[in-house]
């Protein structure tokens, strides 16, 4: 496909100048020059305040009853009373600030106001994987996170949907809020069941406001859990000045060109900050987020299709494989394409990079549609930095993640050819709960500087200015038994752009072993045509590499990744360490077979 040729839709995007220093050890560090935005660090406040400037405005709606269903809007006068009402509930119970509240809930608008409740009485809140309870067998993860972050209360919204979990699960002496106590016919714990309209049928007193007022910016608000791919999940520290910087910088870089003051759609879950902060950012920014129930599975993302038919927003979010998904059906369906393409301005992909064959077929497909070409942006950030801190806000049509917002500092440390990437600003982690202040500090370097354990390269080593690519995870390099290192993350994202569209995801095999292979996804039905065309193009990927980037054999994945055995995340993206283990006996196989890639 040639890349198509047409104007960008206009944008509104701030300065992008940077201050940068070039230190004689090589290392770089780089600030906007642009300061941040003031900002307000206490969100319950924020949303009082909403609620007082516009108390009918649509905040949040959802389906309740799936697709076909009417939206359920709640207003921000609703949801602002609704949670100072669980406030008030909370400060009656009298917990100490050392337990938290655990919602056990997808996204929802009951799911937002008990969290912006437990911020209102100083009670962190902590959102959990509604896997951890839909998997059952002994709901290992779902019990650690329980002994972290010692639950005073545990909102499990739908009573059927976890019933299991709550009468299997001992919860200790949290209260369970659900929907429909009736159900549960017996608890482990001895907090006792109550039911969610009560509970919000609480009176409001003196005491929220007070709370309110006497919220400190850099108090624990929320422990957001990491995804928990190569171990049991971290409880990450969140404090209001991280949240209210991290959401301010979105709305200074790309709030103007995204509309988020206006009308939003988005499915990305609320227990990962990326989803967490779409929520508050359409809050702060005063706009309509209708929760989109659907996702990019197979099955699942008919409903986003139908939503996106409806709503039309100005700002799109997914993860790759859901971009191609969507260009799939557009394909197919006039009426979608240009609902989608009419009002859109701005889209951003994560999780993983987007591959060229695919960011040309979308943007091909705009053109068509409205003679205009759609700026595509990404970014840089973690659970440990409030969510995205670094995007692409400057022009260019490079993939990569952008150069840092304002008020982050950069730092890149060389290593070989790459630089790890620190960071510092107020949107940083204090650090984890339950380790110790040395552990936590050696988190940072001495300059206080979070170490990412991240790789990044230039996009142009004599223009820093183009912003930058993402290298790898440090964390997933390897060595071959030859002692060769191998960096499993870089090599993964360009042999999914080589492979593109034939395959959806692959794991990188090879740890102590001779040699590379790689295990594939299939986009298309296999057959030996399909096999034969991946053959092609991995021979043509090896020409000219070495053995740290040379795949020797592969072969394809009939059984697709499985969200219940935790190879896909909440956010549709593969935990490739977990997935290897699980499918120990593909790789070994794979290894038991001749190179099939010879020249």
């Amino acid at each position: 496909m040639t890349r198509p040729n047409a104007p960008f839709k206009k944008t509104f995007f701030p300065s992008a100048a940077m201050r940068i220093e070039r230190r004689p050890d090589g290392c770089i560090l780089v600030t906007p020059e642009l300061p941040l935005a003031n900002y307000l660090s206490n969100l319950p406040k924020v949303l009082e305040q909403r609620a007082a400037r516009h108390p009918q405005k649509t905040y949040l709606a959802e389906r309740r009853g799936g697709k076909n269903s009417p939206w359920t809007h709640a207003s921000y006068d609703e949801i602002n009373t609704r949670s100072q009402a669980f406030a008030a509930w909370l400060l009656a119970r009298h917990i100490d600030k050392s337990r938290s509240v655990l919602i056990l809930s997808g996204n929802s608008i009951a799911h937002a106001v008990i969290k912006y409740g437990a911020m209102a009485a100083r009670i962190p809140a902590c959102p959990v994987s509604v896997n951890y309870a839909l998997m059952g067998g002994d709901y290992g993860r779902l019990k650690h996170v329980i002994q972290l972050v010692k639950p005073a209360v545990v909102f499990a919204e739908q009573t059927t949907l976890y019933k299991k979990a709550l009468e299997n699960v001992d919860f200790g002496d949290a209260a369970i809020i659900t929907d429909n106590p009736s159900e549960i016919t017996h608890t482990v714990g001895s907090g006792g069941l109550f039911a969610t309209t009560d509970v919000l049928a609480t009176a409001i007193t003196e005491a929220v406001s007070k709370s309110i007022e006497a919220i400190e910016p850099d108090e624990p608000t929320l422990y957001m859990l990491t995804s928990g791919s190569t171990s049991l999940p971290k409880a990450v520290i969140q404090t209001q000045r991280m949240l209210a910087s991290n959401l301010a910088q979105g709305q200074q870089v790309l709030g103007a060109t995204a509309g988020w003051d206006d009308v939003m759609l988005d499915w990305l879950p609320w227990n990962h900050v990326s989803g967490a902060y779409t929520k508050m950012g359409t809050l702060t920014s005063g706009g309509t987020l209708y929760i989109d129930g659907g996702r990019p599975m197979p099955g699942a993302f008919d409903e986003s299709l139908q939503n996106l038919k409806e709503i039309a927003p100005k700002f799109y979010v997914n993860v790759p494989f859901g971009y191609a998904m969507l260009a799939d059906a557009i394909e197919k369906d006039d009426e979608l394409r240009r609902r989608f393409f009419g009002n859109l301005r701005l889209a951003l992909y994560g999780g993983a990079g987007l591959p060229q064959a695919l960011y040309d077929r979308f943007q091909q497909l705009a053109v068509d549609t409205v003679s205009e070409r759609i700026f595509f942006t990404t970014g840089y950030g973690a659970t440990e930095t409030s969510s995205g801190c670094m995007a692409i806000y400057f022009p260019t049509e490079e993939v990569g993640i952008g150069l840092p917002m304002p008020g982050l500092t950069l730092k890149l440390v060389p290593n070989a050819d790459r630089y790890e990437v620190r960071l510092k600003g107020p949107m940083i982690t204090p650090g984890y709960l339950g380790l110790s202040d040395e552990d936590n500090r050696k988190i940072f370097d001495d300059e206080g500087f979070y170490r990412t354990g991240d790789a990044a390269q230039l996009h142009d080593p004599n223009d820093l200015g183009k912003g930058l690519k993402f290298a790898g995870r440090l964390a997933e390099e390897f060595k071959l038994s030859s002692g060769t290192w191998v960096s499993a993350g870089r090599l993964r994202a360009q042999l999914i752009e080589a492979l593109s569209p034939l395959v959806s995801d692959l794991l990188i095999c090879g740890e102590n072993r001779d040699r590379l292979a790689i295990l594939a996804w299939p986009k298309a039905a296999i057959d030996a045509a399909l096999e034969a065309d991946i053959a092609a193009r991995l021979r043509s990927f090896n020409a000219g590499r070495g053995a740290s980037e040379r795949i020797t054999s592969f072969s394809i994945l009939r059984e697709p990744p499985s969200v219940d055995a935790h190879e896909v995340s909440d956010k549709g993206t593969i935990n490739q360490r977990v997935a290897l283990l699980r499918r120990a006996a593909d790789v070994d196989r794979l290894y038991q077979q001749p190179e099939l890639l010879n020249p």
